[in-house]
């Protein structure tokens, strides 16, 4: 988005400088984090997965919100995990849908596939949910969770509601083209446009199981806005990284920036500091998660998973076959790349 709220500090050169030295090497510590994962909150992740199918729902906005929610990420952030989770509770408790009590763990994700603004939330969820009386569980229909049509109109109420409510107490921040947005009149009309708008929820594809959840955690919930298998060239002018065209069956296409242009859109998702961008829920949140996994186990027959003694006592994946020392990840290559490196190592 042109005219984004970040601006590149330094002279162009300087700019040139930081992503021609260090522009590669911060995506290739970045893509080792986000392929290998965090060990220790793999550990603990693995406690709490039940023997259930998983559901994928994601929470996005209208576009036409995207410049006041980055000008109040914070505030707005928040509310979209909020309001998010609230509808899930709610309308899974609804007896004319599944009736139960649910949890989920809840990711934010700010960017597209161009690093544009696009913020929506990631809800990963057990399909099923304990009874109101707790004494048994409720398991939801095969390949079907919850209506998305109900679910995108209770989001819509519940984030107009609190974009109305954070207006009234003076948490929100107006600049530049939403300055006009500071007058009430003006605010309440375009709550009344954001009513008007199809608000998109949809369900992606289930997970096959528990061990499919873990994977999905390992390698997305601590990404970065563009993986390092995307970059394509990164010159002393500009960066070309690969992209998914949804508006033409998923099409790959390149896109080249300059240095400014692109540590503009990268740095434009960096959240505010101290905001967690994984949330637990329901029957997950922090206070209740003890007790009530072991209920939800225990209705399901499940024994509960051995916790390792230390994290060291997780496998290493790989070893080499000379030394038996631990190998890591350094890149990852596509099936195209790896074509490439073949044809060019046939050739010499």
């Amino acid at each position: 988005m042109e005219g984004e709220p970040f601006a590149a500090k330094g002279t162009p050169q300087a700019v040139q400088e930081l992503a021609s030295k260090d522009l590669a090497e911060y995506f290739h510590r970045q893509e080792k984090l986000g392929r290998g994962g965090n060990p220790p909150l793999l550990v603990a992740r693995q406690q709490e997965l039940l023997p259930a199918g998983y559901y994928h729902l994601v929470f996005s906005v209208p576009h036409a919100l995207v410049p006041l929610m980055w000008q109040n990420k914070r505030v707005l952030f928040q509310l979209l995990f909020e309001a998010s989770a609230a509808t899930l509770l709610e309308v899974a408790a609804d007896p004319k849908h599944l009736g139960a009590e649910i949890g989920f763990l809840s990711v934010l994700h700010t960017w597209g596939q161009t690093l544009q603004p696009h913020p929506h939330v990631h809800c990963v969820v057990p399909g099923g949910g304990l009874a109101p009386e707790h004494r048994r569980w409720i398991r939801a229909p095969h390949h079907f969770f919850l209506p998305v049509k109900v679910l995108s109109k209770v989001f819509r109420g519940k984030f107009v509601a609190g974009l109305r409510r954070a207006f009234r107490q003076n948490k929100l921040l107006f600049f530049g083209a939403c300055r006009t947005l500071a007058h009430e009149k003006a605010f309440s009309s375009f709550l009344r446009t954001l009513f008007r708008q199809d608000w998109v929820v949809y369900a992606k594809k289930p997970f096959g199981g528990p061990e499919h959840v873990l994977h999905y955690l390992a390698r997305y919930t601590h990404r970065v806005a563009i993986s390092n298998h995307r970059l394509v060239e990164v010159t002393d002018t500009h960066v070309a990284f690969r992209w998914k065209d949804y508006a033409h069956h998923s099409k790959r296409r390149i896109m080249t920036l300059s240095h400014e242009k692109f540590l503009r859109r990268f740095l434009q998702h960096v959240l505010p500091k101290g905001f967690p961008r994984i949330r637990y829920f329901g029957l997950l949140a922090h206070r209740r998660r003890g007790a009530l996994l072991l209920l939800c186990r225990t209705l399901l027959a499940v024994e509960p998973l051995p916790v390792p003694a230390t994290p060291a006592a997780t496998p290493i994946p790989w070893l080499c076959p000379c030394c038996q020392g631990p190998m890591r990840v350094i890149e990852r290559l596509t099936a195209q790349q790896l074509r490439e490196t073949v044809q060019h190592l046939d050739s010499s």
